[in-house]
Parts: C-alpha cells; sequence; structure tokens
C-alpha cells in the first residue's frame, strides 16, 4: 500500500515539474519574442581598426557571441566589442571582426561563426554568449561541449590565442520575465555559467564573470536596461566593460607565457 501511495506521489511531482518546465518554456518564448524596436543596428563583420597606425602590427581581436556582444539595446559604439577593442588599442593597434548574431546559443555559435573565426587566427577572442541558452533551456552538457570545441579550434589555428568567455549575465535580473520565470531564469544562469567557468579552467581560458560581477547592479538599477528591458543599455554595458577589460589584461599575459607555444 505505502508503495503504491509512493509511487502515485512521485507520479505527481514529475506531472508538476513537466508542468513547470512547459510553463517557463512559453513564458520564456512570449518574454523573449516580440521585443520593441529599439532602434538597433546590427555590426557590420567587416574588420574595423582601433588605434594608431605605424606602432606595430595590429592585434587581430574576434568577437563571437550573441545580442550581448552586438550591443543590442544601444548604440553600437557603446557596445562591449567596441569598449573592449578601444581598451586593447591602448596598447597597440586592434583590428576587431565582430562576427556575433543576436539570438546565437553557444550551438550556433560553435556552427555558424567559429569557422570564421579559426580562419582569421586571432590573438585574442572575446565569446559572449549563454543568455540564449538560459531562455531556451540548452542543455548543461550541450553547452560544455560547445565551447571545448570552441576553444580547441581556436588553438589549433592559433596555439597561443588568448580566449575571454563571458558566460550569461544575469537573467534573473531582466524585468522583462515575469515570475516565476525570472527565478529560475536567475538558478539557471548560475548553474550555467558555473559549468562555463569549469570548461574556462579545463582549457585555459579565462572567464569575465559579467553576471557574478554586476547582477546585483542590474537588479536594482533598470536603468541598465534597455527599452526593450531586457536587453542592457549603453549604462549597462558599460558596467561589464571594466570586467571583460581585466579579463582580456589577464587573458593577454597569459598568452605572452605561451608565445610560440614552446
Amino acid at each position: 500500500m505505502r508503495i503504491r501511495v509512493l509511487r502515485a506521489v512521485l507520479g505527481c511531482l514529475a506531472l508538476a515539474v513537466a508542468g513547470l518546465i512547459g510553463l517557463l518554456a512559453i513564458q520564456a518564448l512570449i518574454a523573449t519574442s516580440d521585443v520593441p524596436d529599439v532602434g538597433y543596428t546590427p555590426p557590420s563583420p567587416a574588420p574595423r581598426t582601433f588605434g594608431a597606425a605605424g606602432t606595430g602590427p595590429a592585434l587581430r581581436y574576434v568577437v563571437i557571441g550573441d545580442s550581448t556582444a552586438t550591443g543590442e539595446g544601444a548604440p553600437y559604439e557603446r557596445s562591449i566589442a567596441v569598449a573592449s577593442a578601444r581598451h586593447l588599442a591602448a596598447r597597440r593597434p586592434v583590428t576587431l571582426r565582430n562576427l556575433a548574431v543576436s539570438g546565437a546559443r553557444f550551438g550556433d555559435v560553435r556552427r555558424d561563426q567559429l569557422p570564421a573565426a579559426a580562419r582569421a587566427a586571432p590573438d585574442v577572442v572575446l565569446v559572449a554568449a549563454g543568455a540564449n541558452d538560459v531562455t531556451g533551456l540548452t542543455g548543461v552538457g550541450s553547452v560544455r561541449a560547445d565551447l571545448r570545441e570552441i576553444a580547441d579550434r581556436l588553438r589549433a589555428a592559433r596555439c597561443d590565442v588568448a580566449i575571454v568567455v563571458t558566460g550569461s549575465p544575469d537573467i534573473g535580473a531582466v524585468p522583462r520575465l515575469a515570475q516565476p520565470l525570472r527565478a529560475a531564469a536567475g538558478s539557471r544562469t548560475g548553474r550555467l555559467n558555473r559549468a562555463i567557468a569549469n570548461v574556462a579552467r579545463e582549457r585555459g581560458l579565462v572567464l569575465a564573470p559579467i553576471a557574478e560581477r554586476t547582477g546585483r547592479l542590474f537588479r536594482a538599477d533598470r536603468s541598465l536596461f534597455a527599452a526593450d528591458e531586457f536587453h542592457p543599455s549603453a549604462a549597462g554595458y558599460a558596467t561589464w566593460a571594466p570586467v571583460i577589460a581585466d579579463a582580456l589584461d589577464d587573458a593577454l599575459r597569459r598568452a605572452e607565457m605561451r608565445s610560440g607555444c614552446r
């Protein structure tokens, strides 16, 4: 009798969990679709140079990822791609090539953006992705496998490439998401970013922990979000810039120690 009751309880719990997952998926679809137009223009993938010419060979810098890498929600000149390129250009000229596509998951980055990134044999790569994997309920194992392949193929193209990965921003802070999705998204953000951090340690990447370092700021200040209440505003992207700059500096120091991959 007790076994039958236990089975019935477990069955009800399983149905409840399945129903909650379905509800979260529906809410995520509603929340991330039909986003109001905020005048966003995608960046051109054509190379762009920063810094003074004639002061040495330009640092080849490639950005891959999702809308956090394209700067959606703010003028492109205020994006993390441009801000980080200007930071790197304090050292030497930088040629930026931004291959990121709004809406991309890690799997899309691996399949659609990685081939061109690897062909460029860059000195530095910024991988800014994860938000769509959180809202799209991508399996953590898939993200781990995709990031490993991204790192391995970039290293195969240039063994001393400096690679920085941001992971997902704190999706639990996004005003556009209703509860209980917001709480669930915050939990998934943490789980996904822990997996990304583990791969970063394993593959010698540098993590720029934007969720950990700035999530509380986004939760406290809605002005850090754009009019769509989903993407960061220019002020929001500015909070990420120093986190990414620190990680790039660290990655370049590590790359210098691997110079020539001896």
